[in-house]
C-alpha cells in the first residue's frame, strides 16, 4: 500500500501508453471537479492532479508511478515487518518461517531506485500470535497497518520533520516465495521447522517430498504428531495411524502429521496406506531402505548415486 502526493496509474497497467492515458483521466477529473466546484484552481489543476491517492501494485507498476510523481511530500509505503528487518516483498511469509515472536508495521518514505529503504516516519510492534499463518497474520497487520496510515496522515508534517533513517544492524531481505522452498527435508528438519514451513507457505504453496522417485504433495497438516511405534526412527519413516487415518512421518527429531497426500490424484492417508504402505509393513524389514520412507530430493540423488557406484562395482567384479 503507498500513499502518494501526486497522482499515478491504476494497480496492474504497467506499459507507458496505459499510464499516459490514465493520467489524462486525471486530468479530466480535475477538470470536472472545478465545474462542479468541488475543489479549488490551486489544488486541481489539469497539470497537479489529486493530492491524495492510494495505490495497490507489483514492483513494476510502483516503478512506472514513480517516474510520473514529483511532489516533495514523496510517497508512503505501508510495510508489514519492523523495518529494516524483512525489507523485500514477502515479509510476512519470513516472519513466520523463522518463527519470530515480534513484528509490526513501519510507514517509510520510499526513495528512488531501491524499495523499502527510506526513512521511517512512524512504527509499531505487533507481537505474533502463536501458531498463527501466514494469511492470519497478514490480515492483521493489514488492519494495523491501516490505523498506522491515518495516525500518520493526522500529523504527516511533524512526521517526516522527525522522520528517522534505517539502520543497516538488522538489516534482512525477504525474497518472494517459490516452490523450490517447499520441499522438506526430513533429515535436517526439525519438527517446528516443519511446522513453521507449512505456516508460511502451505495454503499457497503444498509442502513436497518423494515417495520412490515420485513427487508427492502433503495435504491437511495436523502438526507435531505422537508416534507410540519407535522402532522405526530414521527421518522420513511413515507410520499410518488407523485410529486417527493420520500419516506420521519421522523428521529430524519427532514427528508430523498429515491426513492426505497428492500422488497424481489426492489420497487420503488410508488410501495411500492401502496403496503403498500395506505391503512395505507386511515385511517387517528391520532396516528402512530409501525406497521404503519419504526423502527429499538431495537425499534421493545420494541413494541413486549409491546405486550406480553399486552397480559399476560389480559389473566390474564380473569382468
Amino acid at each position: 500500500m503507498m500513499w502518494s502526493f501526486g497522482w499515478t496509474a491504476r494497480a496492474g497497467l504497467k506499459t507507458p501508453s496505459r499510464v499516459k492515458l490514465c493520467r489524462k483521466r486525471a486530468e479530466w477529473k480535475g477538470v470536472y471537479g472545478r465545474k462542479q466546484g468541488l475543489c479549488t484552481s490551486s489544488s486541481c489543476s489539469p497539470r497537479t492532479a489529486p493530492w491524495r491517492l492510494m495505490f495497490f501494485g507489483t514492483d513494476q507498476f510502483a516503478l512506472e508511478s514513480l517516474k510520473l510523481l514529483s511532489s516533495s511530500s514523496g510517497i508512503l509505503n505501508v510495510h508489514p515487518s519492523l523495518l529494516p528487518r524483512w525489507r523485500g516483498p514477502a515479509p510476512v511469509f519470513h516472519t513466520i518461517l523463522h518463527g519470530d515472536t515480534v513484528t509490526g508495521v513501519t510507514i517509510i518514505q520510499i526513495r528512488p531506485h531501491k524499495f523499502d529503504v527510506g526513512p521511517i516516519l512512524n512504527q509499531e510492534l505487533y507481537q505474533v500470535p502463536e501458531n498463527s499463518t501466514a494469511d492470519e497474520l497478514g490480515a492483521a497487520l493489514a488492519v494495523k497497518g491501516a490505523h498506522l496510515l491515518i495516525d500518520t496522515l493526522r500529523k504527516l508534517p511533524e512526521r517526516i520533520e522527525v522522520k528517522r533513517e534505517q539502520g543497516h544492524a538488522g538489516a534482512t531481505f525477504a525474497p518472494k516465495i517459490n516452490t523450490n522452498m517447499s520441499w522438506v527435508f526430513w533429515e535436517e528438519q526439525t519438527c517446528n521447522q516443519v511446522t513453521r514451513l507449512y505456516r508460511a507457505i502451505g495454503s499457497r504453496i503444498p509442502l513436497r517430498t518423494t515417495w520412490r522417485g515420485r513427487t508427492v504433495k502433503l495435504l491437511d497438516f495436523v502438526g507435531k504428531y505422537h508416534v507410540s511405534d519407535q522402532r522405526h526412527q530414521t527421518p522420513g519413516s511413515v507410520f499410518y495411524d488407523k485410529g486417527s487415518c493420520t500419516l506420521a512421518i519421522c523428521c529430524k527429531d519427532g514427528w508430523v502429521g498429515f491426513k492426505a497426500v497428492l500422488l497424481n490424484k489426492r489420497l487420503t492417508a488410508a488410501d495411500f496406506y492401502n496403496g503403498y504402505l500395506h505391503q512395505t509393513f507386511q515385511k517387517n524389514s528391520p532396516s528402512w531402505t530409501a525406497e521404503e520412507r519419504f526423502v527429499s530430493p538431495k537425499e534421493e540423488n545420494k541413494e541413486l548415486h549409491k546405486s550406480e557406484k553399486s552397480l559399476r562395482c560389480r559389473n566390474t567384479f564380473h569382468t
